[in-house]
Parts: C-alpha cells; structure tokens; sequence
C-alpha cells in the first residue's frame, strides 16, 4: 500500500517555504496530499479555490513524478480525522525556527493521542525560507512591499493583480 502524508495548513498564500517542505515531503512518501484547511470564521486573503488553484500553478513546472504523486484536497474539521480516512501515515509540518516548535509540538502531542499510528514529521526548509510565513506575506503586501522573494511567480502575480 503507498504511503500517504498529509500536509495540512491555510497555504494562505503558499509560499517558497510551503514549497520546499512539500517537495522535500514527496521525497519521503509515495503520495503527498496539500490538505488546505477552509475556516469560514476567517477572512484569508484567498479564497479556498484560489489557494487550491495557486498551489497548483506554482507546482505546475515541476516533474511528471511530483505532481503524479501529489493531491490538493480542502477540509474543514480536524486534520487527525482526515488521516485517518485517507489511511494517510504521518502529516507533515514545517518547522521555520524554535517559535514555531512550542505550538507545533502541542499539536503533534493531541493528534497522536487522537490518533496514535499516525506520525508527524517536521521538516525544516531551505535557510532563505526559514523565516517566510504566508502571515509576513500578507502583511508585506499590505503595506505595499515587496514579496516576490517569498512567493512563487503565479503567487505574485495574483497579489499583484488584486492591488
């Protein structure tokens, strides 16, 4: 049976990290699905059909074998209950620096209580992604600043278009 990872998050917007982890997680699993999360109490900068297709575009240059084995899917509920349905083996995080691990180690700890043969696996991305987070981004943008250091061409230009 291939084995399955998913790698949750908002991807709001993706980001050469984002992307750097996904490609460093098709290394290790047979299939990776990007499971972005949909939170209708959020108001993100991309809707969920946008992000799904951003995700998309920005991996659309890459081998034949990544995207055969990659899949894009939302949900809305707890990640947990998702791997457990897709019989998916680990999710994948992302681990930028130690601010980061506090929260993300809480979320391993519950997710395994809830689902103890399902692994988290945190990856750390390229040193000039360690400190790129969709939130900087947002903010950057924001304000009118330059992102195109952080995100992926199709990224920037929908950004660039929505100002």
């Amino acid at each position: 049976m291939p084995r399955l990872a998913l790698y949750p998050g908002s991807f709001d917007p993706v980001t050469n990290g984002h992307l750097d982890v996904l490609r460093r997680a098709l290394r290790l699993f047979d299939r990776v699905e990007v499971t972005v999360g949909v939170n209708v109490a959020k108001h993100g900068l991309f809707s969920a059909e946008e992000r799904i297709e951003l995700i998309e575009a920005s991996t659309a240059e890459w081998s034949e074998d990544e995207r055969a084995r990659l899949s894009i899917e939302t949900f809305d509920g707890l990640i947990v209950d998702r791997a457990k349905a897709r019989r998916a083996v680990a999710l994948v995080r992302g681990l930028r620096q130690v601010s980061d691990f506090d929260y993300e180690m809480r979320m391993a700890v519950a997710n395994r209580r809830m689902a103890e043969d399902i692994v988290t696996l945190f990856l750390t991305p390229e040193p000039e992604n360690a400190f790129t987070s969709a939130s900087l981004v947002r903010e950057i943008h924001r304000f009118g600043g330059d992102v195109s250091s952080f995100v992926p061409p199709p990224v920037l230009a929908r950004l660039r278009a929505r100002s």
